[in-house]
């Protein structure tokens, strides 16, 4: 097994992507380029190259999201290691320190290739010679690695790394003057031209022993709670618990400010095959490549008399016209529409912000609902009903549950359901029903190879989900 060891930074939820990324489903994980999710784009470069893969990437993600990242791996193929669940956000200081003490235990002599899990970098080769770059500094010279972007323009939303010289045509690393934080127009402008400054990428590579001693020297707060946390760290269906009452008592910081910034031994490695931090929906249509008029698009959409505008649909059932608009975002979802001015991308965050304030639902929540056996989706919504599409992963089932206020009708579309209303168990097939009175204990399981589908409808005085008791779960949700 290799001693490079991904660690992917799972835990963010963005809002400059809304209504695309929300808090409870971000954009690390939705098909923002291609096919693929962002997550499952990184896990499957972090595979490494062929001729020597890295080991199975150590994640860290949150309680949110504990069941979604698995997933998604599992779709692509990727076999994840250790799952980390941080009790809460503090940065990614005490998140790459804890992925460090965790693996210092395993083996000693890893090697930390840390990726945040939302970025693109579409030339998978050229990662993999940058990192063999990394590795030489690393093993040969103990050196911290970080890897600096090649800007092609003067870009004020990106942090910036002050080389000791320019680098040469061999993409060597060399060696880190100092972080610069992200600059005004003028300023970018004349850093782009100088050529010694690159992008922070936020990817680094460093031996397990040596970011230790990095921590030890210069943010020496973060270690023994840190310490703690890892050590009294519970295993939970798979996933590792970080220690709460530790993890509390730790400063929120960035890597770059606790350590980076003030370590002696780093060093860059110059990249110049293309990255992105898909930070706004201006950077979603450079990549989306736009036609010769700069129109991107995405679903079903169509453009007429167009001009550097991104337009996507996220129905098959919506189709959005754009006629004649020109530098112009149009993000059109089954709940919420985004209109903006292209100049105006990287304040989206201020609608999300709006939309908060006015205690909108759509602010933060998607209008599918993700959960560890599935997802469901409410189609209509009335005074004393509601009705839901459920969808049921293989094997998946569950909890057993009853409800004060509502009673349930459920059919089934797709697949067979296997359901439990109090004693009696019962198989559910496709263009069947069932009733669940008001109050009965119930369950539906999905016991087939191919996904359950069924409609839900609810009728009662009150639909909220907080209306459900639970004896027995799977997913050890309370």
């Amino acid at each position: 097994m290799s001693n490079v060891y991904p660690v992917i930074l799972c835990g963010g939820s963005g809002t400059r992507l809304w209504p695309l990324s929300r808090k409870s489903y971000p954009k690390q994980f939705v098909p923002l380029i291609g096919e693929t999710s962002l997550l499952q784009q990184c896990a499957e470069r972090l595979k490494g190259p062929n001729h020597e893969p890295y080991s199975n990437p150590l994640i860290l993600t949150n309680e949110v999201f504990r069941f979604i990242v698995p997933e998604q791996l599992a779709e692509v193929g990727v076999d994840p290691g250790p799952v980390l669940i941080e009790p809460n956000g503090r940065n990614t200081a005490p998140a790459v320190l804890a992925a460090a003490l965790y693996l210092a235990a395993e083996n000693p002599e890893a090697i930390m290739l840390v990726a945040p899990s939302d970025h693109v970098l579409p030339d998978t080769s050229a990662f993999h010679n940058a990192v063999e770059e990394g590795l030489r500094a690393v093993s040969e010279r103990q050196e911290l690695v970080t890897f600096g972007i090649t800007p092609d323009r003067p870009e004020t939303g990106y942090g910036y790394l002050k080389l000791s010289h320019a680098p040469d045509k061999s993409g060597a690393a060399v060696p880190l003057e100092r972080f610069i934080e992200k600059p005004d127009a003028e300023n970018a402008k004349s850093m782009v031209a100088d050529g010694t400054y690159l992008w922070n990428s936020g990817i680094f590579l460093f031996a397990v022993r040596d970011i230790l001693a990095a921590y030890e020297e210069h943010a020496q707060n973060l270690i023994n709670p840190v310490r703690q946390a890892v050590e009294d760290a519970r295993t939970d269906l798979g996933f590792l618990r970080l220690d709460q009452k530790a993890w509390d008592t730790i400063e929120n910081i960035s890597i770059d400010y606790a350590v980076m910034e003030k370590s002696n031994n780093l060093s860059v490695v110059p990249y110049t095959a293309g990255w992105s931090d898909v930070g706004s929906w201006s950077a979603v249509q450079e990549l989306g490549k736009p036609d010769a008029d700069g129109v991107a698009t995405m679903g079903e959409v169509t453009t007429i008399d167009c001009r550097n505008v991104l337009v996507r649909s996220e129905s098959d059932a919506q189709e959005v016209v754009a006629l004649g608009l020109e530098n112009m975002i149009t993000v059109a979802m089954p709940d919420a529409v985004l209109v903006a001015s292209m100049d105006r991308a990287q304040d989206v965050k201020l609608a999300v912000e709006a939309l908060k304030a006015k205690g909108a639902k759509q602010a933060e929540a998607l209008p599918v609902d993700h959960r560890p056996w599935g997802w469901f989706e409410s189609l209509v919504i009335g005074d004393r009903f509601q009705v839901k599409r459920i969808h049921v992963h293989p094997g998946a089932a569950l909890s057993l549950q009853s409800h004060h206020h509502r009673s349930e009708h459920w059919i089934v579309v797709e697949g067979t359901a296997e359901v439990t209303i109090g004693e009696n168990i019962q198989l559910v097939s496709e263009n069947q029903s069932v009733y669940i009175p008001l109050g009965a204990k119930h369950r539906m399981k999905n016991p087939g190879k191919v996904p359950m589908v069924l409609i839900e409808v609810q009728t009662g005085s009150y639909l909220g989900e907080d209306d459900i008791i639970r004896y027995e779960d799977v997913y050890a949700r309370s």
